[in-house]
């Protein structure tokens, strides 16, 4: 799966806040992630991130 700084990933759950969008941050073993409704930002383990993810909107898409 290729994810880059930058990317959007919508989530199969929502964070508390109801948004299930987060940017991507920063990549390697762990990904920070940041909440796009309330701005939250949290590490998590790459294979935990990869499991929970339902798309991934590259910046280009646009959507």
């Amino acid at each position: 799966m290729e994810i880059l700084v930058g990317d959007i990933l919508e989530m199969k759950k929502a964070h508390p806040c109801g948004e299930k969008r987060w940017l991507v941050e920063r990549i390697g073993a762990d990904f920070r992630l940041k909440c796009i409704g309330c701005g939250h930002e949290l590490m998590t383990p790459r294979f935990k991130a990869e499991k929970n993810i339902r798309r991934v909107i590259h910046p280009a898409e646009g959507t």
